[in-house]
């Protein structure tokens, strides 16, 4: 038997005993119908009714539906991956679970702390931006209140201690923990409330619009104006790829559906098809907003932070105006919802796995739900919402978002190629040490990892070097996807100016990427059986990759720096709790021969 190592528990797979999705402590009562309204409440809040008008003035014109479909492809990409999980492993966790099926366990903590981070941020940006949404409305009421009786004269948070927010986010959070059901209900009315009024938003548009506001000639635009040159595409078609690139980040949230995979009744069936739904209904509503706002009003006299309001003001109509106003209301509490949501499950799930507090994980006998995570979830949200100007860490929302998407994108191309040994032959943590014993008698050399790069020999079943295979080329993708788009972003001068070492090192990055996916194409791969499984791959996981790459090249350096700030704290953890006891529990059962309580039933 090999010596245990914590390497072997760092990288280690999880798997799942067939059958054990009706096992669960968690309560199923959640439909189709219930996770496409979780889906869409999510993500179809603050974008429907912000964003369009922000990217049609600053970025992309009249082209912002273009730039909104663009966005719709990209992430579509990121769902047909989620979905084939959703599909294959209906547990409590999502990308978490799922690199912890796929990659291995410390990837999947960085994972799963990472989505911590991000729902917490999500959760907390919109209970502060519900409050302020409210705030505008009472005349600053709110705000001047609170500066009088609990100012905050510390630069690094807010101005003062946001008592609304706060309130609204634990009372939320209390709802989760105690009645999952009953706030399952709250949310649907809420989300068919928002997809109503946004009907009422088109309807109502369409009747005043009018086409020249997408044909507006340079000459009537107004002096000295940064509003480009007019027309379709004021800002180019550049400006247009810009803005989907915003435009992206008004689909995140979809995947809290992939979280609920032990609260669905049919999750096999039920969470692919919410996925596709969601996203079909979220693209629809921004094209159609999009459109219609662009064609009542001229792009570069849209408002950035109320566009819709604004808009149907202008042109006299209060009654409609109103019930935008309250639709935004609607659609933030929605937001809140979808936001929260998946936090404590996500806690639940690592608990479980004993990476983190064991506390977090235990489920009320008589509710069915993580009542202390979820608690502790609302109070952390509360206060983050309470005592933190969020505008700073607005791009943190992303840069977790799609580092879990790339993550799922990876785990997905690795499961269609991995060996049987893997994937069937894991019952046991004893099988887990000492299958690494019995693979080191197959022989890889050089020569072999050669000649299966492009598997000259027509290998037809996965093993153990085509495995590692796949597992390298999908590294070195990632590097080259980062080289690629690090040369586009950063040296877009020099490529308008057509100077040939720039464009020489984007050919080369752009080559080798697909010599990769060749690579990977032709190596051998399971016949999978699922309800739902990704087409074209690795062609499809291989452009979500990139696209995530992409993105996150364009936030900032601070926000790279809070998270690594954010991550430091998550490795101190996993040194000092998960990592003991993953190893202590890993040498138990070598010692004592003992079956792993998990066994996969891909």
């Amino acid at each position: 038997m090999a010596q245990l190592s914590y390497w072997k528990v760092l990288t280690r797979r999880k798997a799942i005993e067939a059958g054990s999705e009706t096992d669960s402590k968690l309560h199923r009562v959640m439909g189709t119908f219930d996770l496409t309204a979780l889906g869409v409440g999510a993500t179809l809040g603050v974008g429907v009714y912000v964003l369009a008008g922000h990217v049609a003035k600053d970025q992309a014109g009249p082209s912002v539906v273009l730039s909104f479909a663009i966005a719709a492809i990209a992430s579509l990409f990121a769902g047909l991956c989620y979905a084939e999980f959703g599909a294959r492993v209906p547990r409590a966790g999502s990308a978490y679970i799922y690199s912890y099926v796929c990659i291995g366990e410390f990837a999947a903590f960085v994972i799963g702390w990472n989505l911590i981070l991000e729902y917490i941020i999500g959760s907390a940006s919109v209970a502060r931006g519900l409050s302020l949404y409210l705030d505008s409305l009472l005349n600053n009421t709110m705000q001047t209140a609170f500066r009088d009786v609990a100012p905050i004269d510390w630069g690094f948070l807010g101005t003062y201690f946001d008592f609304f927010a706060f309130g609204s986010a634990f009372l939320l959070g209390v709802a989760l923990a105690f009645g999952l059901k009953q706030s399952t209900l709250l949310n649907n009315c809420f989300t068919v409330l928002n997809v109503a009024i946004v009907l009422i938003v088109i309807v109502a548009g369409s009747i005043k619009s009018n086409i020249k506001n997408w044909e507006i000639p340079a000459s009537d635009l107004p002096q000295n104006s940064t509003a480009g040159a007019g027309g379709f595409f004021p800002y180019g078609f550049e400006g247009t790829i810009r803005g989907a690139a915003t435009c992206f980040f008004g689909f995140v949230g979809f995947d809290c559906i992939a979280t609920t995979g032990e609260e669905v009744k049919n999750p096999r069936k039920a969470i692919p098809r919410a996925i596709m739904f969601s996203l079909l209904i979220i693209f629809l509503a921004y094209f159609g907003v999009s459109t219609v706002l662009t064609l009542m009003w001229p792009y570069y006299l849209q408002n950035v932070n109320a566009p819709l309001p604004y808009v149907f003001e202008q042109i006299g109509w209060p009654v409609v105006q109103w019930i935008v106003t309250i639709g935004g209301m609607i659609g933030l509490v929605a937001s809140m919802f979808g936001a929260m949501f998946p936090l404590p499950r996500i806690m639940y799930a690592m608990s479980q796995d004993g990476l983190i507090f064991h506390f977090f994980g235990e489920i009320s006998p008589r509710f069915k739900t993580p009542i202390a995570g979820t608690i502790c979830a609302a109070l952390l949200t509360g206060l983050m919402a309470a005592i933190f100007d969020l505008r700073q860490l607005v791009n943190m929302l992303s840069i977790g978002t799609l580092m879990a998407y790339t993550v799922v994108a990876i785990s997905i191309t690795i499961l269609r190629h991995m060996n049987d040994d893997s994937k069937q032959g894991i019952t046991s943590e004893m099988t887990e040490g000492t299958n690494l014993v019995n693979h080191q008698n197959e022989r890889i050399n050089t020569s072999s990892l050669l000649i299966q790069i492009f598997n000259c020999r027509r290998v037809q079943i996965p093993s153990v070097l085509s495995s590692r295979v796949v597992g390298t080329l999908l590294l070195f993708y990632c590097a080259f996807c980062f080289g690629f788009s690090f040369t586009f972003l950063y040296a877009t001068q020099e490529i308008r100016e057509l100077k040939p070492w720039p464009i020489a090192i984007g050919c080369l990055f752009l080559v080798l990427i697909l010599i990769l996916l060749l690579a990977i194409s032709v190596q051998p791969r399971e016949n999978a059986n699922s309800t739902f499984t990704v087409p074209l791959v690795p062609l499809i996981p291989g452009i979500s990759i990139f696209i995530n790459v992409y993105l996150m090249l364009q936030l900032d350096i601070y926000t790279w720096i809070r998270f690594g700030v954010w991550m430091v704290i998550g490795f101190t953890l996993y040194l000092c709790y998960g990592l003991q006891n993953s190893y202590r529990d890993m040498r138990q059962s070598l010692n004592g021969w003992q079956k792993l309580k998990y066994s996969e039933y891909f």
